[in-house]
């Protein structure tokens, strides 16, 4: 089966107080990018990858990221949109159309496991679609504009959502295309998918798959590669 991984990295990343991307940071020997990428490379159920990435950054993405780490699974490199559902998009535009599920998933995000590259590509057996879900561990309240409780949610019905999120190709696609008919921005890919009616195989996420959005973000990641160099037991 052909699958295709897009992984979204066009953002610029202002919450990080950088001069360049956040997707581009070093964390420890090589950048947050990379590290992402290489899972994908390494990964025998993923056929190609599809890279989005800023405006102007991809002669940059060609030489020092694809070409210096010696990527071959990356086929494209393309330009993001203005927002992280248009750079999604323009990557399903690029899709091969022998391609029979597609893996979406944020650059940064560089703690992505094989087991979850395995465990969603599964499930398409049987469901149309599948996202990575963590449990929510404290009370959430729903809030009034003017700062008062409204209500207290029921805290097992709800997950704070992850990616990578994995698709039947067709589903993906047309829910996308259903969405811009439609002018409808989702807050991530699934939300389309339930627009069209489609059952959503949930699967248990993991902690360690944060995103790296914030200064404090990066200092956590450092600490979760840190933890597992020791467990290895190099110093």
């Amino acid at each position: 089966m052909m699958v295709t991984a897009i992984i979204v990295a066009a953002g610029k990343g202002q919450r990080m107080n950088q001069n360049e991307p956040k997707q581009f940071l070093r964390l420890f020997d090589r950048p947050i990018l990379v590290r992402t990428l290489e899972v994908f490379e390494k990964s025998s159920l993923v056929s190609e990858v599809i890279l989005v990435v800023p405006q102007g950054m991809l002669e940059y993405c060609r030489e020092k990221i694809i070409k210096k780490y010696g990527f071959k699974k990356i086929v494209k490199v393309i330009v993001g949109g203005e927002k992280r559902q248009n750079s999604v998009y323009q990557g399903l535009k690029q899709v091969d159309k022998n391609c029979k599920a597609v893996i979406i998933h944020d650059g940064v995000r560089p703690f992505v496991t094989h087991r979850m590259i395995s465990e969603s590509l599964g499930k398409l057996k049987k469901y149309k679609a599948s996202i990575f879900v963590l449990p929510v561990k404290d009370t959430v309240k729903r809030i009034s504009k003017n700062n008062f409780v409204k209500e207290t949610l029921v805290r097992e019905e709800l997950g704070l959502v992850q990616t990578p999120q994995t698709f039947n190709a067709d589903i993906i696609k047309r829910a996308y295309q259903k969405a811009f008919k439609d002018k409808f921005y989702g807050t991530d890919d699934a939300m389309l998918v339930e627009r069209l009616g489609e059952r959503i195989k949930v699967l248990v996420g993991s902690y360690e798959n944060i995103k790296i959005t914030t200064p404090e973000d990066l200092i956590l990641a450092e600490f979760i590669i840190k933890s597992k160099l020791k467990l290895k037991g190099v110093r």
